[in-house]
């Protein structure tokens, strides 16, 4: 016997998002697009001096990975691929994803387009986006004129 989870709601689920997104003023997250087989998990984070963007994707390869930044858009794209399989009379069984992923993520302006570095370890890829320092607020006088 095989245990089968339903989801007997399907279409409110959809509308209720569409909904909220409508409401909000908002579009759904686009750093997931439909031409992705998986999405990675990634957070984000803001420290004082820099932005963090850690990537969990385990068995994919560094050459396999690219980033890239056009218009202040952040790109993260690759592919991961298994070799092996196991296949039995009747049944196939994969629980990891595989294939291509492709995330975006857009930059505030005060990230500093020009020093991004990155680094994988472990399965992780962190991203590193360095502030740009702000401009000193300038106070403008006014003059009253009689």
């Amino acid at each position: 016997m095989s245990i089968v989870r339903r989801d007997y709601f399907p279409v409110y689920n959809e509308i209720g998002s569409l909904l909220d997104n409508f409401f909000r003023g908002q579009q759904s997250d686009s750093s997931i697009v439909d031409t992705s087989t998986w999405a990675p998990p990634v957070d984000i984070k803001e420290e004082k001096e820099r932005f963090l963007v850690l990537a969990d994707i385990p068995g994919v390869n560094k050459e396999d990975i690219q980033i890239s930044l056009e218009h202040n858009i952040l790109t993260l794209r690759g592919e991961r691929h298994f070799e092996k399989t196991e296949s039995n009379t009747g049944y196939t069984r994969m629980e990891r994803s595989q294939g291509q992923f492709y995330r975006r993520f857009s930059l505030p302006q005060t990230a500093d387009d020009t020093k991004i570095s990155a680094k994988y370890k472990q399965g992780v890829l962190e991203i590193s986006i360095p502030k740009k320092e702000m401009a000193v607020e300038k106070k403008i006088d006014i003059t009253v004129e009689e």
